[in-house]
């Protein structure tokens, strides 16, 4: 029991939150195996309906499928009509859980969190021993749910706002210039843009071997051309006179990141841009004390600190460095200039050249 006195008030609040945050966890888990099981897709195909028809419908046990629909009606997912014992999805929820490819579809995020959960036993060693946890020691639903998860965000914004902001670069792109998308993961942005800017050419770098295959697979699927994959690290991947790098979520991770701008700033031609793409973030601490304030530091002391104590240097910038903290990164690198070029609700997107 607690020796001091409690604001009573507080207390509840604080408790209600704590409430709130264990409803979450299970909606969450119960989201995703809906995604898993298809019974989001079922629904949002066969409209409103009796645990039984819905159960049918997605090919599942109506007993289990009852009692998940239950949880979902009570979270707020989906709607219950008590009168026609029906089920329903709103189109509201349709968008968010089971609308692929919509930055509006939460599944990637829930996908990209259950992993966490996955990997807990790793995460309690890293922290209790300070050691690091490689990006490839991970579940292998933090690479799909982390690319679920970005790519329709990248769909919205990459070609039609980001590269625009850059200077003089979508013009470029258009006649024809050579791009290194260094940290590629799965390589939805650099088929994005092999697909938007078909006169140029585009090579991904991750140092995760199967996230290059998936990716190899990704373009040919798409049947682009003009996009090469290969396994690289951010310090050392090859080639020299590029026009454009680029970091998607990923310079945080880097264990040395002023080494790997260096890098960068070494194959770039001298009038290239660098786009650096990064969580949203203030600068200090108390900037960052809000709900995706929290979601990025959470996401950021299970993986993305972990991922760069596991690798030289260590600098461990974390989600949520912040703008003033990069810049310094890139500068250290040997950019001469750096500016927030865009940004979006959860991103900001930085642009570093060398003069």
């Amino acid at each position: 029991m607690a020796t001091t006195a409690i604001d009573q008030s507080r207390f509840e609040a604080l408790m209600g939150k704590a409430m709130t945050d264990i409803g979450g966890a299970m909606g969450v888990l119960l989201a995703y195996l809906g995604d898993r099981l298809g019974l989001y897709r079922a629904m949002a195909k066969a409209g409103p309906g009796t645990s039984g028809e819905i159960a049918a419908a997605a090919g599942l046990d109506e007993r289990y499928v009852r009692e998940w629909l239950s949880a979902n009606a009570a979270a707020g997912y989906v709607d219950y009509d008590a009168a026609s014992r029906r089920f329903s999805l709103s189109p509201e929820a349709e968008l968010i859980f089971a609308t692929e490819g919509d930055p509006r579809c939460l599944q990637g995020f829930f996908q990209a969190v259950k992993s966490t959960f996955d990997d807990e036993e790793k995460s309690f060693e890293a922290i209790r021993t300070g050691a690091g946890l490689g990006w490839g020691e991970r579940s292998a639903c933090c690479f799909r749910g982390t690319d679920r998860f970005f790519r329709p965000g990248y769909a919205m914004n990459l070609v039609a706002s980001w590269i625009p902001a850059l200077t003089g670069m979508e013009e470029r792109l258009r006649a024809g210039a050579s791009v290194a998308d260094i940290g590629c993961g799965h390589g939805s942005s650099t088929v994005l843009m092999a697909q938007a800017f078909p006169n140029s050419t585009f090579t991904g770098f991750d140092f995760h071997a199967p996230s290059i295959e998936a990716a190899r697979a990704k373009a040919a699927e798409a049947g682009v051309a003009n996009v090469s994959f290969e396994v690289a690290a951010a310090k050392d991947f090859p080639g020299r006179d590029y026009d454009l790098a680029c970091i998607f979520d990923a310079i945080h991770d880097m264990g040395d990141p002023a080494g790997a701008a260096a890098h960068v700033r070494q194959a770039l031609k001298p009038d290239g841009s660098f786009m650096v793409v990064e969580p949203l973030a203030g600068d200090d601490l108390q900037d960052n004390l809000h709900l995706l304030g929290q979601i990025f530091y959470s996401f950021s002391t299970l993986a993305c600190v972990p991922a760069s104590k596991a690798q030289e240097v260590g600098l461990a910038l974390g989600a949520q460095a912040g703008e003033a903290r990069l810049a310094a990164v890139l500068r250290e690198g040997g950019f001469a200039s750096v500016r927030r070029a865009a940004q979006t609700d959860t991103n900001m997107v930085l642009e570093a050249r060398c003069a």
